[in-house]
């Protein structure tokens, strides 16, 4: 039986999963309770989209042949120092795409509503005392999308159903019919929604930073399902606690699962506990590929989601 690790909490139908076909060793992102005699024989890694897999633990495998991620991001991989020693990493994208765009438009309708601050002012009576304030308008209204990938599309299709005119961010123009921006700070100016739907990594950390917030303005809504590194998040919480920024919607953030101490006590931000693609039917899906990418490595067959190059 084949020996693979696992260095992240995983879903219990993967786990199990995981369980009945390979004997698994767990561990911390460290790898420091790993001493040599477990360490050799390890084949495969399995970690989800917020594991941090360094070069130290990487060399502490001398048999690694491949990472195995259960997510679509694999920024907290160090990619480098895997492929220095042939070493394949996988991920699971696709399969989440449909959640994380609806979970977007949830977060972006329950921000721009005020649905979580309505709920509270029905609950504590507040609403027999008068009526809840008025809040912002979706439909029709002008949207940036950061990050035009599978996400950001699946995100534009849904957000064209509320009329909503659509316009862009990203490494280079695509060819779609929607109006690209080459400065993410003009874009922001341009909309009343921006939407964070990009990957994380050294190349877009704190890409939204006081600079992209204050051309958003006092109007604006940010929108974030990508990846907490790609926003500034004390610059954020300083937008939104002295009113120049309306309001936020947050699936990610910088040091999860420990928001920014400023977002707490806000009542302009929504917060959710990176949940966009947690539901029974992804989760089962990822949690399938993931053991499809484990077979195949196991196998000898072709990778069905190797990172891109």
């Amino acid at each position: 039986m084949y020996t693979v690790l696992k260095v992240a909490r995983l879903p219990d139908m993967l786990s199990e999963g995981l369980h009945a076909r390979y004997e698994v060793l767990e561990c911390s992102e460290s790898g420091s309770e790993l001493d040599a005699s477990k360490a050799r024989g390890i084949r495969a890694l399995v970690a989800n989209g917020e594991s941090r897999v360094r070069a130290d633990l990487i060399g502490r495998l001398p048999d690694l042949q491949v990472i195995v991620v259960f997510g679509v991001g694999y920024d907290g991989i160090d990619v480098a120092a895997a492929r220095a020693r042939g070493i394949v990493v996988t991920h699971t994208p696709d399969v989440l795409t449909d959640d994380v765009a609806d979970f977007a438009i949830t977060l972006m309708l329950g921000t721009a509503r005020r649905i979580a601050k309505a709920d509270q002012f029905v609950r504590s009576g507040q609403w027999q005392q008068g009526p809840f304030g008025f809040t912002r308008k979706v439909s029709g209204a002008r949207l940036g999308i950061v990050g035009l990938g599978r996400i950001g599309m699946a995100i534009a299709r849904r957000a064209a159903a509320f009329d909503m005119r659509i316009s862009y961010h990203g490494r280079r123009p695509l060819a779609v019919d929607y109006p690209y921006y080459a400065s993410l700070t003009e874009l922001a100016a341009a909309v009343d929604f921006l939407v964070i739907a990009v990957g994380g990594g050294e190349s877009t950390r704190h890409l939204v930073d006081a600079k992209v917030l204050a051309a958003l303005g006092s109007e604006g809504i940010l929108i974030n399902v990508g990846r907490g590194s790609v926003v500034d998040e004390a610059a954020l919480a300083s937008a939104l606690a002295q009113g120049r920024l309306l309001g936020a919607g947050l699936d990610v953030f910088e040091d999860e699962p420990r928001p920014h101490p400023g977002l707490l006590a806000l009542d302009n931000v929504l917060l959710a506990p990176h949940m966009a693609s947690a539901t029974w039917d992804t989760r089962r899906a990822m949690s399938d590929l993931t053991l499809a990418n484990l077979a195949a490595h196991f196998s000898g067959a072709a990778y069905p989601t190797p990172i891109p190059d």
